[in-house]
């Protein structure tokens, strides 16, 4: 018997559980050079705003012991050239496609998704209120669950489609944020983005990003995202979790789901491993027949604790 490695978020159904994550593949196209993009459960593109951004300048990634540290600035070629040149490419792709939005005020990212509606084979949008490597916006959307909820509040009004809150690690309690996110009226929540984090060259001294801070991803973040995806499981949201956070291999993959995510979203390993995630599903596949299991649902939720 094989297997059932399907999932549905918010109506929406995954193939599998296996995502890749906004900011690790741009629009998609150059994975698709290595692999069918129909392999992924769905494709979550590189932030969208609403003018072109030349990010920070280099060096803007440098990698740190378990994992890498980032701030590339929310580079992105804007929503005019994303839907002239982008969407024609996405469209054709025979899997869940998923366009992260960021914005500096709210009015950004209702103007973004109203645009978005407009497109039907934008399946989701996944709202980036929580990329700490920006200057103006980002991080303050989901470190305020006020911010948080009237953001998703107004991007609902204008987009009909499920809405994901891509949420913050740098905060005190990260279910109040996802409260907030559901009470604004998300369909999911994405837990979670990168680590506040900063690397140094003890030979010259110098910070190794231009940033000087970054996002902290890969597998060092993996028992913070795991964490964080628990205490929102376990919280009064009751939104589906995509977890996201170091994630390598198909052993990872179950621990996020055990811990009550539905799906994955995967990062730093495309960088290291492009085709990771078609790796993963195979590995998923052959662990749930070695645990008997007729579906990956089987295992949303259900760590034991002591």
């Amino acid at each position: 018997m094989t297997p059932d490695l399907g999932v549905s978020i918010a109506g929406v159904s995954f193939k599998n559980p296996i995502l890749t994550a906004s900011g690790c593949c741009g629009y998609g196209e150059e994975l698709a050079d290595l692999f069918p993009l129909a392999k992924l459960g769905g494709l979550v593109t590189k932030s969208i705003t609403k003018n072109p951004r030349p990010g920070h300048p280099p060096p803007r990634t440098a990698e740190t012991t378990g994992g890498m540290i980032n701030a590339i600035g929310l580079a992105n070629v804007g929503i005019d050239e994303f839907i002239a040149k982008k969407i024609p490419f996405l469209e054709k792709q025979k899997t869940t496609i998923v366009v992260n939005v960021a914005g500096s005020k709210i009015d950004e990212y209702v103007e973004l998704c109203a645009r978005l509606n407009d497109i039907a084979r934008v399946d989701m949008v996944e709202l980036n209120i929580s990329c700490p490597n920006v200057d103006v916006g980002g991080i303050e959307f989901g470190t305020d669950p006020k911010l948080t909820e009237e953001t998703v509040r107004r991007v609902r009004k204008v987009f009909a489609r499920p809405i994901i809150a891509k949420l913050a690690p740098n905060v005190t309690d990260i279910s109040k944020i996802a409260i907030a996110a559901e009470n604004g009226g998300a369909d999911a929540v994405s837990v979670i983005n990168s680590v506040v984090g900063m690397a140094v060259d003890p030979e010259s001294w110098r910070t190794r990003i231009t940033n000087n801070k970054g996002g902290l991803t890969g597998p060092a973040i993996k028992p913070i995202a795991l964490a964080a995806v628990d205490r929102v499981y376990n919280s009064q949201c009751k939104l589906p979790i995509i977890g996201i956070g170091g994630i390598t291999n198909a052993s990872d993959v179950v621990e996020f789901l055990l811990v009550g995510a539905s799906a994955v979203q995967i990062g730093t390993a495309l960088f290291v491993e492009p085709d990771a995630p078609l790796k993963m599903v195979e590995g998923l596949k052959r662990y749930l027949a070695r645990k008997k299991l007729s579906s990956v649902r089987e295992l949303i939720g259900k760590v034991r604790k002591y």
